[in-house]
């Protein structure tokens, strides 16, 4: 065996003490110095005892979390795009999300075919991304969204600084701001695809459920809109918003509310109209221009101001358009028509008109100039004759002598939707302003306007009550007098005995057909206006005294037909009716009328030198006021009084009453030709009548042998407190 080096054998002893061979030697130095693979992985020092054990524990819980999230994480995914699959199913085409209304519409117009109204929710027809102003399309994604055209439906961004806005105002992360995307606002316009089931529940209902904000409904919400981004361009999204937005006084869409709010198509509004439309998002009612227009035109200046931040708008434009605000058009400024439009929609079926599902259009009677004249001259009056602060309300109705109502106003507050009428809805004492119908039944009897009798004392036993004893006004006592001399200076004794003489039951009778429904009075007050009335029945039944003694319906619908038909489903539901007096007693009547307001109580009515006849009426402790007239050409009525019926103060029908109702017939009749009224005078050929009741004619409703009846027993037994006849008119007259 050799000992050179090369020969000799490794011995255990050099393995065991770490002795390199001479193979080894002879390798690389590198080689020699590096260490196993195994024990460099050992060279880190390790920790032993508590520390190094919880090191070690933490290690594997992170590694068992990490395997837990990418596992829960896939399958979260997975869950997530199979509900976004699912929703993506059933979303319809584009074309029939635009049109979400559970209620049809209802527009009104004037007598010469004008919109003056709308009810219902209207919705003006589809619009698109492409086809509305750009500056319209620019201010929604300003106000609303300004990141719409980059995220994917829902933006955690968005959503986490309304989270810090919320908590900063002092609320709850989910409360006030919401974060929400476009795209989510019209997935809740939609309510997540759920369409509405009146039989199930209301509209109300139905809506506020749409609306929840809980957690998870906002989680259902963003699931459903990163569906409707699957399944719709950003275009068609935004489409789908801008046609079932509600934007306050009933309209659904941009369309409607910039016909409603300007009058005119959502494609041509300039940017102040635009910001205006886009603020309505917010809080459609507290924005609507047609509620406060100079809260609305503030928030469409911070909108024009987005718009410049986000370059829509250079700083010349949008100074330009904060200097000059949107105006609203003629019809929004009416405001939906206020008291008249209410009325109209009452009269009408409740299927067509406050519950339609159709789009449904309705002629009216309304004349728009006459209305604008009765509110200026309601308003004239009270700012100029009405001490400042005075909570009295006052009501006008104006109509042609068929009972076509041409305007009306219900208060003092004109701009209304919904308000109390009252014009139709308040049933108050008419006072003398009744007197007109106690001797349109003695005259229709045969009586004359120059026949007399006597204002002297009267004491009446009512059974049950006891002795009722009339006064005058005046508190005075005129002996004998006209009949035409008692209406003009409005006597209640003289207007007393005439109802007794001629009987009750024949004035309650004719003031009824004459359109006076309600309750009448079965006493001898009937004569004095113990009964109550509306306003606008008042004034039906003095225009039934001007078309000659017919009666008369009020009425405002001249024709009801649905959106696109030619032809109506329904037409006019009022007008003349069945003949109550003689036309010659008719005639008679308006020639005693107008001796009241050219020589008697009603003459602070006069103006322009027109012949006119009216009645004032005074209520006990003037707790309503009266003034009913007419020209030739149109009837007008005005009450005044408290709601809670505290007594007027210094008020009469002679009074307030007949200076609005002068104010408003002088507006009413500019430019109209003057016309002399369809009145006759008392025969003065000096014959004397017989008094028989045939010589009256009698009603064309059937009252002649009523009348006749009623004569007779009169006349059979007149004693007691029962007045004297009438005095009729000889050839001393």
């Amino acid at each position: 065996m050799s000992d050179s080096p090369r020969g000799r054998k490794p011995l255990v002893a050099d393995r065991r003490y770490g002795k390199a061979s001479p193979a080894k030697k002879r390798g690389k130095a590198s080689t020699a110095k590096r260490k196993p693979a195994k024990q460099r992985r050992r060279a880190r020092p390790q920790r032993r005892g508590l520390v190094g054990l919880v090191q070690r524990l933490v290690r594997w819980i992170l590694h068992l979390i990490w395997r837990i999230t990418w596992r829960v994480g896939f399958l979260a995914g997975a869950v997530l795009a199979l509900f976004v699959g699912y929703y993506y199913t059933t979303l319809p085409a584009v074309d029939e999300l635009l049109d979400g209304r559970a209620r049809g519409s209802v527009t009104l117009l004037d007598y010469e075919g004008q919109v003056f109204a709308w009810r219902g929710d209207q919705f003006g027809g589809a619009v698109t991304a492409q086809t509305v102003s750009p500056h319209l399309k620019n201010a929604i994604v300003a106000t609303e969204d300004k990141r719409f055209y980059s995220h994917f439906g829902v933006s955690p961004r968005g959503i986490a600084s309304a989270v810090r806005i919320n908590l900063r105002e002092g609320r709850g992360p989910l409360s006030g701001h919401g974060g929400s995307t476009i795209t989510q606002q019209t997935a809740k316009l939609l309510c997540l695809g759920v369409p509405y089931d009146p039989g199930t529940q209301s509209e109300a209902e139905y809506e506020r459920d749409c609306r929840r904000g809980t957690i998870q409904r906002k989680a259902k919400e963003a699931i459903y809109a990163l569906a409707m981004e699957a399944r719709y361009s950003k275009d068609e999204i935004l489409t789908i918003y801008m046609n079932r937005a509600f934007l306050g006084a009933g309209a659904r869409g941009f369309e409607a509310a910039s016909q409603r709010y300007f009058g005119k198509s959502a494609a041509n509004v300039d940017p102040a109209e635009a910001a205006m439309l886009a603020g309505l998002l917010v809080a459609p009612t507290r924005f609507a221009p047609t509620n406060d227009l100079t809260r609305s035109r503030n928030r469409a200046a911070t909108i024009l101001r987005l718009m410049n931040e986000q370059g829509y708008l250079s700083d010349t434009e949008t100074a330009r358009y904060q200097d000059n605000p949107a105006q609203l058009s003629e019809a929004a400024e009416a405001r939906s028509g206020g008291y008249f439009a209410d009325w109209v929609m009452s009269t009408g079926p409740e299927f067509f008109t406050r519950k339609t599902t159709e789009d449904v259009i309705i002629r009216t009677t309304l004349d728009q100039r006459i209305q604008r004249g009765a509110e200026e001259a309601l308003k004239w009056v009270f700012d100029n004759k009405v001490r400042a602060g005075s909570k009295a309300q006052a009501a006008i109705v104006v109509m042609s002598a068929d009972g076509a109502v041409r305007a009306m106003v219900g208060g003092r507050r004109t701009k209304v939707d919904g308000a109390f009428n009252r014009a139709v809805q308040a049933k108050r004492q008419t006072g003398s302003a009744f007197k007109p119908f106690v001797y349109a039944a003695a005259l229709d009897l045969g009586y004359s306007p120059n026949d007399t009798v006597e204002d002297a004392p009267l004491t009446i036993d009512i059974p049950g009550s006891g002795p009722w004893s009339p006064r005058n006004y005046t508190n005075k006592h005129y002996g004998t007098v006209t009949l035409t001399r008692a209406l003009k200076d409005s006597l209640n004794i003289p207007a007393v005995k005439v109802s007794e003489f001629v009987g009750r039951d024949l004035v309650r009778r004719v003031a009824s057909d004459f359109g006076l429904q309600s309750d009448l009075a079965a006493g001898p007050a009937l004569a004095l206006g113990a009964s109550e009335s509306t306003l606008i029945d008042m004034t039906g039944a003095y225009a039934g005294i001007l078309n000659g003694g017919s009666s008369v319906e009020p009425y405002g619908l001249v024709d009801l037909r649905l959106l696109g038909d030619e032809e109506p489903l329904m037409g006019t539901g009022g007008g003349i009716g069945e003949r109550v007096v003689q036309e010659d007693a008719a005639r008679q009547l308006i020639w005693m009328m107008e001796k009241v307001v050219s020589e008697g109580t009603g003459q602070r009515a006069r103006f322009g030198g027109r012949q006119l006849a009216g009645k004032t009426g005074t209520t006990q402790a003037a707790r309503d006021a009266w003034f009913v007239g007419f020209s030739a050409d149109y009837v007008a009525g005005v009450w005044m009084g408290y709601d809670d019926n505290t007594p007027l103060t210094g008020v009469t029908g002679s009074g307030l009453p007949a200076e609005i109702w002068r104010e408003t017939m002088q507006r009413v009749h500019e430019g109209v030709p003057a016309r002399p009224l369809p009145m006759t005078g008392p025969d003065t050929r000096g014959e004397t009548r017989d008094p028989g009741v045939g010589q009256g004619g009698g009603t064309g409703g059937g009252v002649g042998g009523l009348l006749e009846n009623l004569l007779r027993d009169i006349l059979g037994s007149n004693s007691g407190n029962r007045p004297p006849p009438v005095a009729r008119s000889g050839s001393d007259r």
